[in-house]
């Protein structure tokens, strides 16, 4: 996530929008982002999970999601995908963006 939050500017001059969704629960949610000082929201999926699932991304024998990243184009389509440390690292993420809003331009 501080990846993320140092990598701000970039989104925003690209046009993304940042968030952040776990199976953690609203409270924990809170507290890690002030703990962070993260700009952009944590989104819970805690009660039912149902997010993680539909993304193929929950552990069920742990009840929590793996750290995968999801670039999704204007049009709701899965552009890119970086998961364990890729995700955490940021490797493919900022690119991804670039490319998107450089499409979106022409």
């Amino acid at each position: 996530m501080k990846a993320y939050q140092a990598g701000m500017q970039h989104f925003q001059e690209t046009g993304a929008k940042v968030f952040g969704i776990s199976t953690d629960n609203t409270p924990s949610q809170k507290a890690f982002a002030a703990q962070l000082g993260l700009s952009f929201p944590l989104l819970s999926d805690f009660l039912d999970r149902k997010v993680a699932q539909l993304y193929g991304v929950y552990i069920p024998k742990f009840g929590i999601a793996s750290r995968v990243t999801f670039v999704i184009d204007t049009d709701g389509k899965i552009d890119t995908i970086e998961s364990g440390g890729d995700a955490i690292k940021m490797l493919h993420t900022p690119d991804a963006c670039s490319r998107l809003a450089h499409k979106k331009a022409s």
